[in-house]
């Protein structure tokens, strides 16, 4: 089993314990560290007393559980307000808000699209971009975050 998996097994009814909703698990390399990193969501919004809050009651839980084979950073953070969207329910979540679309390859010149989600099914992400609906593979698509427009 993946470590983002295990953690967010037992993290999740800490979390939700708290208020809050777990978004996401990541667990990563940057340089040579790594970083256990727990992404939040509340209604109204995350602030830094649920970040520290839900930190305090995981932390004991992963120095019991010892998932993770030597040193790494745990952090609890906000998702924010253009947090990526991976999961199928975060797709479904989301219709018809507005989207930022990054492609591996530019299609029409561009790389990153700015639009609103329109559809999702089974990978195949459907966006309307202007008055032009377009449809992607999900071998296309590196990243899926949503945008603010201020």
């Amino acid at each position: 089993m993946k470590v983002t998996d295990l953690v967010a097994g037992f993290a999740k009814p800490i979390v939700e314990a708290q208020g809050c909703e777990l978004w996401d698990v990541e667990y990563v390399r940057e340089g040579s560290e790594y970083f256990l990193r727990l992404y939040l969501d509340k209604e109204g919004g995350v602030d830094i007393a649920d970040c520290e809050a839900v930190s305090r009651a995981v932390d004991p839980i992963l120095d019991e559980k010892d998932p993770i084979p030597g040193s790494y950073h745990f952090e609890v953070c906000s998702a924010g307000l253009e947090r990526p969207l991976k999961r199928p329910s975060d797709f479904e979540r989301f219709l018809g808000s507005l989207i930022t679309v990054k492609l591996y390859r530019p299609r029409n010149g561009l790389k990153e699209i700015p639009c609103v989600l329109k559809g999702y099914d089974n990978g195949k992400l459907t966006v309307e971009a202007g008055k032009e609906t377009i449809t992607f593979e999900k071998s296309e698509v590196a990243l899926v975050r949503l945008r603010v427009e201020f």
